[in-house]
């Protein structure tokens, strides 16, 4: 592929990316909050995402030998069909159905709409790794720019679906995002140039195992990493702001709504301006693999301290006060700033330690990882808030990142094929 063709190809997929991911957040948040408001408690709102992660765990442990078997673009736009059908499915929800139902029915749509999300990234991550020139430097600017600009694009979402809840109601939202997306799958099929890999044939499934010592202590370090996230981001924290900010009238809960839109996509839109900026913060031009890896370190310890502080806070309040309430907020958003960077080192040491025939199974192993952490997050996230409160989701979250720091002190320079005994 030429450089014209390779970066015409990064552009196409980034699009259709972002695409995906801003229904995917709008999604995330109409199902949490729509749920919500039906009376369901914390833990059956994580149940309500437990799918979606499990279908992650599965899908990215099997999307990397798809990809490598039938092609890159095959498993993007599976990925992208996918939501489609998982946002038509979720118009058929009933208002007359039992809550058992209706959480059944949301989990498997949920999972679903899982599959899509891991085949989608996997595809747009493995890409980064095929198209991006050669360099170390080139290769952290190409897969930050793309997993900053997603997660800004999320980010969005989690304002748009709160905004849409609020105007348009659950089902009318979720028919115009199916809608748009499948206009983006159209347009992605016309546009995608020719060039990516086409996959061969003879692509084992027992090769997405990794035995690269440094690949595995790094999927346990994001495992804890986005576990560390998601106790406090996928049920306490909106719960928490919810009970703060609502009285249980509709003015105050549309208030509510539209405050926890703001604030998740305020959260996650700073997550990913940092992350595509972490090359510049953290000079990586001028760094060798070595220095990155003990910034890894390094970064990740700082993380830890800021759920410890914020849960020590909350658990000596007692009760939330708005004076809390702000510190919450910024200590949450200085979370998201050392987070992105964390996630950036991540997301640019898997592609440095793998290679292009490896790529998708390298890739959909440790994304494999990161959906694990999610669902471990999400599990903790609707039991430690019921247990308590969300002290307990940030002490919780604390933890998880101490355990991120011991797997990354794991990894070294250099070595490629040695397996973790």
């Amino acid at each position: 592929m030429t450089r014209a063709a390779g970066f015409s190809a990064y552009i196409t997929v980034t699009a259709a990316y972002w695409a995906f991911m801003l229904t995917d957040g709008a999604l995330r948040m109409l199902v949490l909050l729509h749920f919500h408001t039906l009376g369901f408690s914390p833990v059956q709102l994580a149940y309500l995402f437990v799918l979606y992660e499990i279908a992650g765990v599965v899908t990215n442990l099997s999307a990397g030998w798809i990809a490598a078997r039938f092609g890159l673009t095959s498993t993007l736009y599976a990925g992208l069909a996918l939501q489609v059908v998982a946002l038509l499915a979720l118009t058929q929800l009933s208002p007359g159905w039992s809550i058992t139902a209706s959480v059944v029915f949301v989990m498997l749509v949920q999972g679903l709409s899982g599959v899509a999300k891991d085949l989608s990234k996997m595809s747009a991550k493995s890409a980064v790794k095929v198209l991006a020139p050669a360099g170390d430097s080139n290769l952290f600017r190409w897969v930050a720019v793309l997993t900053g600009s997603k997660n800004a694009i999320k980010g969005a979402g989690f304002l748009l679906g709160a905004a849409l809840l609020g105007l348009a109601g659950f089902t009318v939202s979720v028919l115009a995002m199916a809608l748009i997306l499948f206009v983006i799958l159209i347009a992605t099929l016309v546009a995608m140039p020719k060039g990516l890999p086409a996959g061969r044939r003879d692509a084992k499934f027992v090769e997405v195992f990794s035995k690269n010592r440094n690949i595995n202590w790094l999927s346990a370090a994001r495992l804890c990493l986005f576990g560390a996230r998601d106790v406090w981001f996928v049920v306490g924290i909106p719960i928490y702001f919810y009970a703060v900010l609502s009285d249980g009238t509709e003015a105050s809960n549309r208030a509510a709504f539209f405050t926890i839109g703001s604030f998740m996509a305020i959260w996650t839109i700073l997550y990913g301006v940092v992350q595509g900026s972490a090359p510049r913060i953290l000079n990586a031009s001028a760094r060798n693999r070595s220095e990155l890896l003990a910034l890894a370190q390094k970064w990740v310890g700082m993380l830890c301290v800021v759920p410890a502080i914020l849960a020590l806070l909350i658990w000596l309040a007692k009760e939330p006060a708005p004076t809390l309430t702000v510190i919450v907020v910024l200590g949450l958003l200085v979370f998201g700033a050392i987070f992105a960077v964390n996630s950036a080192l991540h997301s640019f040491l898997i592609l440095g330690f793998t290679n292009t025939q490896r790529v998708t199974m390298d890739v959909g192993f440790y994304y494999m990882a990161n959906a694990a952490g999610r669902l471990v997050g999400t599990l903790l996230s609707g039991i430690t808030y019921q247990l308590g409160g969300i002290a307990m989701c940030l002490a919780t979250a604390a933890l998880m990142l101490v355990l991120s720091w011991l797997a990354t002190g794991q990894l070294r320079d250099g070595e490629s094929e040695q397996a973790i005994p």
